[in-house]
């Protein structure tokens, strides 16, 4: 590294930066980071989105030093605030929520704790009307209407005739209707989705 590189002035470094000059650039990001990073930390309010924000002006100083013209007789910094500046303003416009309207209703669909909580008591206890049923209408039951196979997929794998398993799944939901019927709670149907 030329030691003397760090007493040349910005003009010259940018000078030196528009031919490709990686140390003149190293030189001129680590004089001014700090100042520049105090003013867009300030601005954004997020240490690393100052950071990103400093770092992309100067990525961007790099790919086209040109951007910056000695002859406008604007001062590199006076001219490099204005980046960051805008860079910042640019970035808390695409970070701000947008306002809501006063006359906007909020409406929550979500169920409350009370609903959840009744939600998951009926598919308990539907489950365990399941689990009581016999292992072939639990299975055609499972087949069919849990993991969505057809009549024919789920005779195949159980290996009986589609009449079969349309009179096993028959003989399922009128064995769950009567001990539905008998409980106090109506279960909705419910997949488990």
């Amino acid at each position: 590294m030329d030691d003397r590189i760090g007493e040349l002035g910005d003009d010259s470094l940018l000078r030196r930066i528009r031919e490709g000059d990686h140390e003149a650039f190293a030189t001129l990001v680590h004089r001014h980071t700090k100042r520049f990073y105090g003013v867009a930390y300030r601005l954004v309010q997020q240490k690393d989105d100052a950071e990103d924000i400093v770092q992309a002006a100067f990525v961007k100083l790099w790919e086209k030093p040109e951007r910056w013209d000695q002859n406008h007789q604007a001062k590199f910094t006076t001219w490099f605030y204005a980046v960051i500046t805008n860079l910042c303003l640019d970035h808390n416009k695409r970070k701000r929520p947008l306002p809501l309207s006063e006359e906007m209703e909020i409406v929550d669909h979500r169920p409350d704790q009370e609903e959840l909580i009744d939600r998951k008591q009926r598919r308990f206890l539907l489950e365990g009307f399941i689990r009581s049923l016999p292992e072939r209408q639990r299975l055609a039951l499972t087949l069919c209407f849990y993991e969505g196979l057809s009549n024919r997929e789920a005779a195949d794998i159980i290996g009986v005739k589609v009449k079969a398993v349309q009179s096993l799944i028959m003989r399922a939901k009128t064995a769950l209707k009567e001990k539905l019927s008998a409980t106090a709670v109506k279960v909705p149907y419910d997949d488990g989705r």
